[in-house]
């Protein structure tokens, strides 16, 4: 006997353990499912090895966990037994399943029939019904004896109170309890808009929603359901003659025929379960769902195989644990647990900063991690991500990593970690952008600190340029994203002033110009100079300063000056400018680089027509809330241009609020919605004669 192999088998078994315990009792898992099945599978690995060593109480003889003392135990008549996961996620794992399976039946060329269906990553229930009505459910439990939570699941929409013409005596249905993502995350952003706790995954949520005590709480969590299995006869002291209740059906002869019949009974079945045939069959459908996976509104981390013919599943039997006729077949775990080597922070291309975890690489959703996003200062600090965490890193396809939350050493209790430790973004950056130097800020209401440098941050550099030129702001026709991309690459172009230096050579030498491309260009660029303010300051990209709050701007103070002279208060009596917009406008015009941007647009030749500014409260059509519907023989923008001329704002939306709607031919809902509010209608030929008359008085 190897005493190392007896001590790791008993430090597995005390770890597996402690798992179980904060998984099913305390429903608040500590380390990922991959980790904790790459436990369970070396214990198994150990134990096979050293077959002296297993023991009764070994948790790879039980499914594993205990009854809440606040549940009544419900002893399964049929056991809910787990099935085997098949370790190798590639395909040849569905090869392997295949081949073995027909080696045990004795059939090896034969074309074996499966049912594949889907692994749920929620809560596995037993449904009993008696007479066709739900009188019990029961959680897996250990295997033989579970928990009896049946007020909780009575609150799952989904689940049939009573089925569909149906009194069979007693019937038993057994599927999973899950929550969806879109729930999960509506569920989320309601308790962190009341400053409560959130859920740290639907797979939790689910667990945790059908194991509460109070079944008001329960109710108000969002719960979904999936049936897969129904059991012929739970209880042989009760009477049962399948054909006597079914349609002259003596009993059911496949997995397939089991699913069809809990559809008709009222059962939610998952739309993705096929019959396929043989090895290639597996192999389909296993690479078809790993391709959607991240399309489904609900988690899964993998497939199931079962053998079709329940005849040939009762000739398989099963072994120890697990049926031989059905295995999992995994997809790359999606999370996995690492350390935090450092937390960085990312300028985005709108000055968004985001802190980012460097992690020690570790293999998650199917590739090699080593950084994951954070998404802002409130989420790390809810989170209390710190360096030197060991942490839970999730990633779903092509989404972005995330860390999910921090794995606690229990010797150090949550409410123990030291305060000073915390992140804290501002303090980390003294202020300042990591890459321009300019100064970071961060709004009323906001949850991201963003970098003021907008027209001289690197980070910025081609989103500035590229709406610095855009059709609405100074119109550079030509400058496109692949152009600016080799601009900033080449390092031609750092600010939009630059653009305006840019000479024939140069930009004849880039990739997919030529010297007509390029004169075109030059070209654009001399137009570009003769704008007008309002296009102007909406072109310098300042934040929540968009379209219609420059053309106010620029109506309001007539000149650059004074807009730049103006402070908080004064930028706040321009008409619907509030606080949030007249703080960017002041930390913008704040930073020593915007400044000296705009210094050398005007030196370029830059240049608009200015005047005194006007009281826009004065203009004919002041206050008055325009929406354009339909299609309208005059142009949209021009339609648009106008009304604002005369003080009008125009609307995406029909609201209360709104005065006017110009309905066009085929104008749909918002033409619907206002006579629904009583909004007065103008057709084309009533807006121009309004148009018309306004511009005239």
């Amino acid at each position: 006997m190897s005493t190392a192999a007896k001590q790791r088998i008993a430090q597995l078994r005390t770890k597996i353990e402690q798992h179980n315990h904060r998984y099913y009792v305390l429903d608040d898992p500590s380390i990922p499912d991959a980790e904790f099945d790459k436990l369970f599978r070396e214990l198994q690995t150990l134990e096979a090895q050293h077959p002296e060593l297993l023991t009764a109480d070994s948790p790879t003889q039980r499914v594993g966990g205990k009854v809440l003392d606040g549940f009544a135990p419900v002893r399964h008549a049929v056991p809910m037994l787990s099935i085997r996961t098949e370790t190798d996620i590639s395909d040849q794992g569905a090869i392997a399943f295949d081949a073995r399976v027909r080696k045990e039946l004795g059939k090896p060329d034969a074309i074996i029939e499966y049912a594949c269906e889907l692994k749920f990553d929620g809560l596995a229930i037993s449904l009993r019904y008696e007479n066709g009505i739900l009188v019990q459910a029961a959680t897996r439990g250990d295997g033989e004896t579970g928990e009896d939570v049946t007020q909780n699941v009575r609150t799952i929409h989904q689940i049939p109170l009573r089925l569909k013409d149906c009194e069979v005596p007693v019937l038993e249905v057994r599927g999973e309890a899950y929550m969806s993502r879109p729930d999960f995350d509506r569920y989320n952003e309601g308790q962190r808009t009341r400053g409560l706790s959130t859920l740290v995954n639907p797979r939790n949520g689910a667990a945790g929603s059908i194991r509460q005590l109070d079944p008001t709480i329960a109710a108000q969590r969002p719960l979904s359901f999936f049936a897969y299995a129904l059991i012929e006869n739970p209880d042989p002291s009760k009477e049962f003659i399948w054909e006597k209740y079914f349609e002259g059906q003596a009993h059911l002869e496949s997995q397939g025929n089991i699913l069809q019949k809990l559809k008709s009974l009222g059962f939610p079945v998952a739309d993705e379960t096929r019959i396929v045939h043989g090895a290639e069959g597996l192999v389909g459908f296993h690479q078809h769902i790993a391709q959607i996976r991240n399309s489904l509104p609900f988690d899964i981390d993998g497939v199931v195989y079962k053998v079709n013919s329940l005849a040939l599943q009762a000739q398989l039997g099963f072994v120890s644990r697990e049926p031989r006729w059905a295995v999992a077949h995994k997809f790359p775990a999606e999370e996995q647990m690492t350390v935090v080597r450092d937390i960085d922070i990312q300028v985005g291309r709108t000055g968004k900063l985001t802190p980012v975890a460097k992690l020690e690489p570790v293999f998650v959703g199917g590739t090699t991690v080593s950084n994951a996003t954070l998404h802002n200062e409130d989420e790390t600090r809810r989170k209390d991500v710190r360096i030197g965490d060991t942490v839970i890193v999730r990633r779903a396809g092509d989404v972005i990593p995330e860390v999910v939350g921090v794995v606690l050493d229990p010797s150090i209790p949550q409410g123990e970690r030291k305060e000073e430790g915390r992140f804290d973004l501002f303090k980390r950056l003294h202020g300042k952008c990591p890459v321009c130097g300019s100064a970071i800020v961060r709004e009323e209401g906001e949850a991201n600190w963003r970098c003021t440098g907008g027209l001289f941050c690197p980070a910025q550099r081609k989103e500035a340029l590229l709406h610095f030129a855009s059709r609405r702001a100074l119109d550079i026709e030509g400058m496109g994203e692949k152009l600016v991309e080799q601009l900033v690459e080449q390092q031609l172009v750092h600010t939009p002033a630059d653009l305006y230096r840019l000479d024939l050579p140069t930009l004849a030498n880039l990739e997919r110009m030529g010297e007509k491309s390029a004169n075109n260009l030059l070209e654009a660029i001399t137009r570009s100079r003769q704008t007008t303010l309002a296009r102007f300051i909406y072109a310098l990209g300042i934040r929540n300063v968009g379209e219609a709050t420059a053309k106010d701007f620029a109506r309001h103070f007539g000149t650059l000056d004074n807009l730049m002279a103006a402070d908080e208060t004064r930028l706040q009596q321009v008409s619907d400018v509030g606080p949030v917009v007249a703080q960017s406008i002041t930390a913008f015009l704040a930073e020593p680089h915007n400044l000296e941007v705009i210094a050398q647009l005007r030196a370029s030749g830059v240049n608009w027509a200015e005047h005194e500014g006007e009281r826009v409260e004065m203009l004919p059509l002041s206050g008055k809330i325009f929406v354009l519907t339909g299609a309208l023989s005059m142009n949209r923008d021009e339609a648009k241009e106008r009304l604002e001329k005369l003080g009008a704002k125009v609307s995406g939306s029909v609201s209360k609020k709104t005065d006017y709607v110009v309905a066009g031919a085929e104008a749909g809902s918002k033409l619907a919605k206002a006579h629904e509010l009583n909004v007065t209608v103008l057709d084309e030929q009533q807006f121009t004669q309004l148009l018309k008359e306004q511009e005239s008085a």
